[in-house]
């Protein structure tokens, strides 16, 4: 029997119904190595500190437990904090989910490429990929890391075909540009794996989390986009993508 190892998991949520098709227990897990400023979980970048220790067993417990809900499209989502932080603690048990039927996302950032991550990526079903920023001086600017890998890994999963599920929020003057929209729109058209482009609106929905933590919320004077400024966003890459969402 193939070695497990635990997670460090900062929580769980039943019946998700927005990280990836249908029903789905989303599991976020502790650690990021981005620092986006808009970050609605800010009690999950720490590496190596918070959440709780979660057996492999467990969590497939719970996704066994749950899988009468899934239906044909649901499944378990692993979310974030930045997943692949724990890629090869990952692996083990994305093959016993596997085993069991059932349908496997993860929501990544795409900035982490090693062998543990490449063949996390070959075990899911689905890949949610947020690109943060298509322009690399606003994306630093953004989470304070360069887009380069974010790219690559895009081109990586192009390559095996995996399914992607593009997510881009959208956050009043600092991603609403719309040449950036036009860049992203021209860059990704022709990959042929992407499932569908989601635009996220901007939300502030996690400031009270930095309130409790004693960290100042750097978009304090940021507001959260209009619908009109959504659809105007959309209609940019609904010139480049067929099946374009949005909360």
């Amino acid at each position: 029997m193939e070695e497990t190892f635990p997670l460090r998991v900062h929580s769980f949520e039943s019946m998700g119904t927005f990280d990836g098709p249908g029903l789905r227990l989303v599991v976020f897990l502790q650690g990021c190595n981005f620092g986006c400023l808009y970050c609605a979980n800010p009690d999950t970048i720490p590496i190596g500190s918070g959440g709780k220790m979660v057996s492999a067993e467990e969590i497939l417990r719970r996704a066994v437990s749950e899988k009468p809900f899934f239906g044909k499209r649901g499944g378990i989502t692993f979310s974030g904090g930045e997943p692949t932080v724990q890629a090869k603690e990952l692996i083990p048990l994305c093959r016993m989910l596997r085993e069991n039927g059932i349908h496997i996302c993860i929501d990544t950032n795409g900035s982490i490429a090693n062998d543990h991550v490449r063949e996390l990526f070959s075990l899911v079903d689905m890949v949610l990929l947020d690109c943060k920023e298509f322009n690399p001086t606003r994306h630093k600017t953004i989470t304070q890391r360069d887009n380069a890998q974010v790219l690559k890994t895009a081109e990586y999963l192009a390559s095996i075909h995996k399914p992607v599920r593009l997510r881009y929020v959208l956050v009043p003057g600092y991603t609403d540009f719309a040449e950036d929209l036009e860049a992203l729109g021209t860059h990704f058209s022709q990959y042929e794996n992407i499932d569908r482009v989601e635009v996220l609106p901007y939300h502030t929905y996690g400031k009270h989390k930095y309130e409790s933590m004693g960290a100042t919320y750097q978009l304090e004077a940021v507001r959260e986009p209009s619908h009109e400024e959504v659809e105007a966003a959309k209609a940019i890459l609904s010139k480049y993508f067929k099946n374009v969402w949005s909360q």
